[in-house]
């Protein structure tokens, strides 16, 4: 974080993003305090908290006392975790309600992906500071929230199921003067990220006294009779929490004795669902509540079976509305689900949870003979099609919605027919992401759109090749090179084969199958495809059509990456100049056109002619695309780059922190453009003589490439070079030399034994060996720096 006298500097919750707020922002972000005792915390399932109470004394012992501690970022984090309806999130919430009038805020998120996450802190910031945040974007609110929490020590955040422990790196790391607490159901994946309290069945005592508050109430003094009822029951319940909690509701809002409902349950077969055993016990247990609920209020039963198949948390009241003909009839549904505990409100009450665990339970539920969808399963698909916007402006609604529309791709059952009307709406969030840059995150809305075309339109149908294209440029926006090149290398015959070999969808895929191969390093194979496709491009389409221009610009790259400056350049110069005359000064493909001849003057080491051009492109970028866009991360990544190679290290440096912080949340922790920024930065810091920063850093980069990329890919080879140098300026040459005769070996086969990268290793190698003659002799070898490809995808 940094504040300046105009504006303020901040990363948004995930890191994904480096937002400018402007000065007023920035001053009430400092100076705005959180009322006492505030929080968004939902209310309990129950309101009975029995059987935790040693869980509960360690929890606060090890966050009031490891919160003070010297790594604060780290030992402050209790991570929960357990199988589903162990009761994580219950613990964590009478922890919260506990004790939070010992913290300045305590602010619930639900964790399960970043962009929630991101929302929930947007929603701090609308909290605390209306006047501003209803006047702007998420990602502003969220790194708004982001600076609060680093002015405003003592707050507790608690991320509630969260998938994957890498998701919370970034705020241990940026805000360290408070507590976090997160519950998971996975138990691994935590030793780097926080201690763990694996969380168990509740023991048969604890068990009863559950069973009895909730079933009797907690005025009732129960009988030795019924305790003993209680303890069979709980034995037959597994001593579940969830499923305790939910027996619990029934029996109370029905009279049933224990006794009688131990009767019911026995009628129905441990094997009325698949799965783990909790969903067979919940499933026991559900047959006979869903009956009564359905008898006081069927659309109450309608509601829960739509809900099963979205995102578990935060369903808004406005999403299930069309199934209800009024709020009134909306509120009394969902107060019939609330009193048998089968969801939970949020604390404003406008939006809805459901327990993971039970919505496995419910879409196992068979398909009526009358209807070919699972109960439930048609609603959903209706009720996203209904709020879909109509256009990708609309940023709240889609990201409210994007986690149900996710939700349903993924939950789509097994020979359900394909919907024409989901698959659009799919379609139109995986626009929305790629709008945004993120088509890394369309992989399961992409895939869907696939296979609703293979199902309905057949495997070569156009719109099918067009969905298959789509999904290997998901891919490889994700790093997944390999997969990406599969479906291209099919995308493309089909296309030949269907089409013909000079159809724009053919050149297209041409173009996208050489782009991908470059990227994976095989240059061999894609500058023929290159020169083959702007042959035809410029025979069928002219010399300024806006795809000839792009395989101009590709293969000028692929020229650049199998460094042929000599006809890279003038193509660059060529196309640029096209660009700027035919589609404007700030059109995207310009600004493509723009960025790659920086790149290639930079290569030249004419670094008068990069640095400007590569600012002016990152300014650019930056209006146009946003601040996270893949290629704004490019442009700055790059003009860091030039400036280092302008031994300007005082600007390089925070630039490379702050591109590789970006890529790690935007893109994860071993997309190759990560990699490139890694492996950037340690080059940074070696230049600045702090090898004690850049030996690790290069350590992590060259283990993620081999494991990533392979063994033989120019990045992983720049990588080997570029530790080797660190080793030897670091005065280890037992280290150094082998890695040098490695890469050396490994470049005269790839590269050619004459391609500059092949000679930068000869060189080093040589110079090492002099050096072990030497005594104390300082290297004054140059490794070439594995930079950024430069050259994001151009695929039309």
């Amino acid at each position: 974080m940094a504040v300046g006298g105009d504006v303020g500097v901040a990363i948004t919750g995930d890191g994904a993003r480096v937002v400018i707020l402007p000065a007023e922002a920035v001053r009430w972000a400092k100076e705005v305090d959180a009322p006492p005792g505030a929080g968004n915390l939902p209310g309990s399932t129950s309101g009975v908290f029995v059987g935790r109470q040693g869980e509960l004394a360690e929890l606060r012992r090890l966050l009031a006392t490891e919160g003070e501690a010297a790594v604060t970022q780290i030992s402050g984090v209790r991570a929960i975790h357990g199988l589903g309806g162990i009761g994580k999130s219950t613990l964590a919430l009478h922890y919260a309600h506990t004790y939070r009038r010992t913290y300045t805020l305590v602010w619930w998120i639900n964790a399960a992906s970043i962009e929630q996450i991101v929302t929930a802190l947007a929603a701090l910031a609308t909290r605390l500071c209306p006047q501003w945040a209803t006047t702007t974007g998420v990602q502003e609110r969220a790194a708004w929230a982001v600076l609060w929490l680093q002015w405003h020590p003592g707050w507790l955040l608690v991320f509630d199921n969260v998938e994957d422990p890498a998701d919370l790196r970034h705020y241990l790391g940026t805000l360290p003067d408070g507590h976090h607490l997160a519950t998971s159901r996975t138990a691994t994946g935590w030793h780097t990220i926080a201690a763990t309290m694996p969380l168990g069945l509740l023991d048969a005592d604890a068990a009863v006294i559950l069973l009895c508050t909730l079933a009797l109430g907690q005025e009732h003094a129960s009988t030795s009779e019924e305790r003993e009822d209680a303890a069979a029951l709980a034995a037959e319940l597994g001593y579940l929490p969830l499923a305790l909690e939910q027996a619990g509701a029934y029996l109370f809002e029905t009279g049933t004795s224990m006794a009688d409902y131990r009767v019911m349950l026995g009628q129905v077969m441990d094997t009325a669902t698949g799965g783990i055993d909790p969903e067979r016990t919940i499933a026991r247990i559900w047959q006979h509540t869903l009956t009564d609920v359905e008898r006081r209020n069927p659309q109450a039963v309608t509601l829960l079976h739509a809900m099963a198949w979205l995102a578990p948390d935060d369903i808004p009241r406005t999403l299930l509305a069309p199934l209800c003909p009024g709020p009134r009839s909306l509120g009394e549904a969902l107060g019939a689900l609330r009193a048998y505990n089968m969801i939970t409100y949020s604390a404003d009450r406008q939006n809805v949870s459901v327990h993971r665990l039970l919505q496995a339970v419910l879409r196992h539920r068979p398909a009526t003979d009358s209807d070919e969808y699972p109960p439930g399963r048609q609603d959903a698909e209706h009720l996203i099609q209904r709020a879909t916007p109509d256009g990708g402006t609309d940023t709240p609604r889609w990201e409210q919605l994007l986690p149900h529309v996710v939700a349903v791709a993924e939950s789509t059952p097994p020979h359900t027919p394909a919907s024409t009307e989901m698959a659009d709406a799919y379609r139109a969030a995986a626009h929305y992401l790629h709008d945004q840059g993120r088509d890394a995150h369309a992989i399961r809305l992409c895939r869907a759109v696939l296979a609703h075309n293979e199902q309905v339109l057949g495997d070569t149908h156009p719109d099918t090749l067009a969905s298959r294209n789509n999904l290997a440029g998901a891919y490889d926006s994700a790093g997944d090179t390999a997969r990406a090149i599969t479906l291209y290398e099919t995308t493309l015959a089909q296309c030949e084969q269907v089409l013909g070999d000079t159809h724009p969808y053919t050149l297209s895929g041409r173009n996208n199958l050489a782009y991908a191969y470059e990227s994976a390093g095989d240059t061999a194979r894609a500058i023929p495809l290159l020169e083959t496709t702007l042959a035809q491009c410029e025979q069928l389409l002219g010399d300024t059509h806006p795809q000839t221009l792009t395989s101009r610009n590709n293969l000028a790259s692929a020229y650049e990456s199998a460094g042929d400056l000599a006809r890279a350049i003038p193509l660059y110069e060529t196309t640029l100049a096209q660009c700027e005359q035919l589609l404007g000064d700030t059109h995207p493909r310009t600004l493509i056109g723009r960025n790659n001849l920086a790149s290639a003057y930079e290569s030249a080491g004419d670094l008068a002619r990069a640095i400007p051009l590569y600012e002016t492109t990152l300014a650019q970028r930056k209006q146009l695309l946003g601040d996270t866009h893949p290629q704004t991360l490019t442009s700055r990544n790059n003009l860091a780059h030039a400036y280092e190679s302008a031994g300007d290290l005082a600007r390089a440096i925070p630039l490379l922190e702050t591109t590789l912080a970006q890529r790690e949340q935007v893109l994860g922790d071993t997309h190759p453009d990560t990699l490139t920024s890694r492996n950037n930065l340690a080059y940074a810091y070696e230049s600045a003589r702090d090898l004690a920063r850049a030996i690790p850093l290069y350590e992590t980069t060259l283990a993620q490439c081999e494991q990533v990329l392979g063994d033989t890919h120019p990045h992983t080879l720049s990588g080997r070079n570029n530790l080797a140098y660190a080793y030897e300026s670091a005065g280890d040459l037992a280290r150094a030399i082998p890695l040098y005769e490695t890469t050396l070996a490994q470049r005269k086969q790839v590269l050619g034994d004459t391609h500059p990268d092949t000679l930068t290793s000869r060189n080093n190698l040589a110079h090492a060996r002099r050096a072990i003659q030497a005594v104390q002799q300082g290297s004054t070898a140059t490794p070439i720096n594995a930079v950024d490809p430069r050259r994001p995808s151009t695929t039309d």
